[in-house]
């Protein structure tokens, strides 16, 4: 809305020339996002804890988890205040990539928000039907993908994949990018969920990979730099970098109250939103397969729960009390660690570590091709 407003007065007040650089925008955004948090963030779990939106633990995880269940939930919501209006008084509101981008973004911090409240407050344990929830991330996945391949954003690369490391290879999905799409939103959605277990742990694995993306968002969107590295020069994808900008100043802003020991949780109203997101721009900015990378820390956690459910069930009848055995102590696997002796906060401390580390390797990527 700002930009709107202001950029078109450039000619009579030259300060507002300023508004017309994505990178002036893309950092006040960002502030903005920390700023907002630190405003409303306080009033938002002072009433989650009126309202007693409070936590519900496993009854199979570590016992000290018991202590959080008076700790409020759905602090997703600091988040998506933290990104929407940034983004919408900073970005270009006519551009594609940023619009949809929002919207899967707040339309699965909605999904997330219906889970939580039907497990937190209305006291079902397992929340939303597991089946609904993946028929609404499907459902907003598959618009995507539909809008991608009918109403392309970019026709020369519509339905192109990018492969890491390899400058000029290229998979042409055609008519299968729309499931494709759905896949990644799916996926990053649910395993941002999964991550979502220790105080801090999926927020700060978060930022650390929106910070990766700020990058390849820029980049795509540059003429200079996309040609100098050979990616995919996408000429309205940077704008959306005041989106991913606006997000890791979400992230930034809500670690203040999410780290250890956590004052509010983000409940799936924060993590079904922040991994839609990041899909979402991966899919954007032509860098999903390296989703795989920039994620690895989601993708470690989710593999780490498919491995100890397939293991379960091909080991059945054989364990100790007549079912399966277990690969870990616990899944996901932050809790395996944490119930090998690993204080929470030397989990954490660990896994924003590889996430870090992850995110250089995945910018490394661009020249390393």
């Amino acid at each position: 809305m700002l930009y709107h407003l202001l950029a078109p007065l450039a000619d009579e007040v030259g300060f507002f020339r300023l508004f017309g650089y994505i990178t002036f925008r893309a950092g006040a955004a960002a502030i903005t996002a920390v700023l907002l948090s630190f405003i409303f963030g306080p009033l938002i779990i002072r009433w989650l804890r009126r309202k007693q939106f409070t936590e519900s633990t496993r009854e199979d995880g570590p016992q000290h988890h018991k202590a959080k269940e008076r700790t409020p939930t759905m602090g997703g919501l600091i988040i998506l205040l933290a990104v929407a209006v940034p983004t919408l008084l900073f970005a270009d509101l006519t551009n594609r990539y940023v619009l949809m981008t929002l919207a899967v973004t707040l339309g699965l911090g909605l999904l997330g928000f219906l889970d939580d409240y039907l497990k937190n407050v209305k006291g079902r344990p397992l929340g939303l039907v597991a089946r609904y929830k993946l028929i609404g991330q499907a459902f907003l996945g598959l618009g995507v993908g539909c809008i991608l391949y009918f109403w392309p954003l970019d026709p020369a690369h519509s339905t192109i994949l990018t492969v890491p490391f390899f400058k000029s290879v290229q998979i042409d999905l055609g008519w299968g990018y729309i499931p494709f799409v759905a896949l990644v939103i799916i996926a990053a959605s649910n395993a941002v969920n999964l991550t979502d277990g220790l105080d801090g742990l999926a927020i700060g694995s978060t930022l650390f990979a929106g910070l990766a993306y700020v990058i390849f968002v820029y980049v795509a969107g540059h003429a200079v730099f996309a040609n100098y590295l050979e990616v995919p020069f996408l000429s309205d994808i940077g704008e959306l970098t005041i989106f991913v900008t606006s997000l890791v100043g979400a992230c930034l802003g809500f670690l203040w109250y999410n780290s250890h020991p956590a004052e509010v949780f983000m409940g799936d109203t924060g993590s079904l939103a922040l991994g839609g997101a990041i899909g979402t721009v991966a899919i954007f900015c032509k860098q999903e397969l390296l989703l795989l990378i920039v994620g690895g820390v989601y993708v470690i956690e989710g593999m780490s729960v498919i491995l100890q459910v397939g293991y379960f069930k091909l080991t059945k009848g054989k364990g100790p009390d007549g079912g399966g055995k277990r690969l870990f102590r616990m899944a996901p696997l932050h809790h395996h660690f944490e119930l090998k002796g690993w204080a929470e906060s030397k989990v954490i401390t660990r896994f924003w570590i590889l996430a870090a580390m992850f995110a250089l390797i995945s910018i490394a990527t661009l020249k390393l091709r």
